[in-house]
């Protein structure tokens, strides 16, 4: 009987923390049509599709609102690339168009200045995508890279080597307060240095939405530079502003890591846009 007890308490226990959760997804904003964009513009934001490691692929599933799909790279999307360029809209004077997906091996990457990759813990990256990114970050090309995590080690030695392939002795760095890029066009400070979550990390609580960040992790913004000490790879590391610009149309999402999220995302693209 005891025991009896003792396992309902326990399942009581998971039940309520699970009421607390945001379960299959936190609200978004009022339903409507897509956002319109302009075909021709000087900024596409462009997501990259890649190939998965075979034992991680991501099946076919939903990804933002009503999109279908499988594979890592379609996480957040296409809400996170349409309310991301809807901010640069607002934000900036950069002309900017709809958003895109391409896979590395597309030869009109070279038409973008700018691409996104996110779970890049779980990218399986062939020899022709290898070649692919790397000319393009040769070229001048500028990567942004989120939410993958820690604290197992797995998914930073997945990219790790996956970046050793693509610019061999490139170190990855930790991003130095004073660099260029944390203040290029916003200031971004130690303070802000902050864990943005993902909807998975939120709780609802007494007062609101509370933050919880994963045990035994740590946020991390580092880089990839190249032979003329040119930013050419943005790391975000146990952190996911993927999500803050997904949700940005969302009551439920806290306000100050959305446009913490922007802050980064707009410097990352005024850096690759004028270096």
């Amino acid at each position: 009987m005891r025991a009896g007890r003792a396992i309902s308490a326990a399942v009581l226990l998971a039940l309520l923390a699970l009421a607390q959760r945001f379960g299959g997804g936190i609200r978004h904003g009022a339903e409507g049509p897509p956002p319109e964009f302009p075909t021709g513009s000087e900024f596409h934001f462009i997501r990259t599709e890649y190939t998965d490691l075979p034992q991680f692929h991501r099946r076919f599933g939903f990804a933002s609102r009503n999109a279908t799909g499988d594979g890592w790279w379609m996480v957040d999307w296409p809400d996170a690339d349409e309310h991301f360029s809807m901010g640069v809209q607002r934000l900036t004077r950069v002309h900017t168009g709809d958003p895109r997906h391409l896979r590395l091996t597309d030869p009109k990457l070279f038409d973008y200045p700018w691409i996104y990759a996110t779970q890049t813990g779980w990218w399986g990256l062939n020899e022709a995508e290898i070649r692919g990114l790397r000319e393009y970050l040769l070229r001048g090309g500028y990567l942004v890279v989120d939410d993958f995590w820690g604290p197992d080690p797995v998914q930073w030695d997945v990219f790790r080597m996956t970046m050793d392939r693509v610019l061999p002795g490139r170190p990855i760095v930790d991003l130095a307060d004073s660099d260029s890029v944390m203040h290029v066009l916003y200031d971004i400070e130690a303070k802000d240095r902050t864990f943005i979550p993902g909807t998975r990390h939120l709780r609802r609580g007494p007062g609101g939405t509370l933050v919880m960040q994963p045990p035994g992790t740590a946020p991390a913004w580092r880089a990839i530079f190249d032979d003329n000490e040119h930013m050419v790879v943005a790391v975000n590391y146990n952190t996911d502003i993927g999500d803050a610009w997904e949700y940005a149309d969302s009551p439920d999402y806290p306000e100050a890591m959305t446009s913490l999220a922007y802050r980064y995302g707009l410097n990352y693209l005024i850096y690759a846009m004028t270096h």
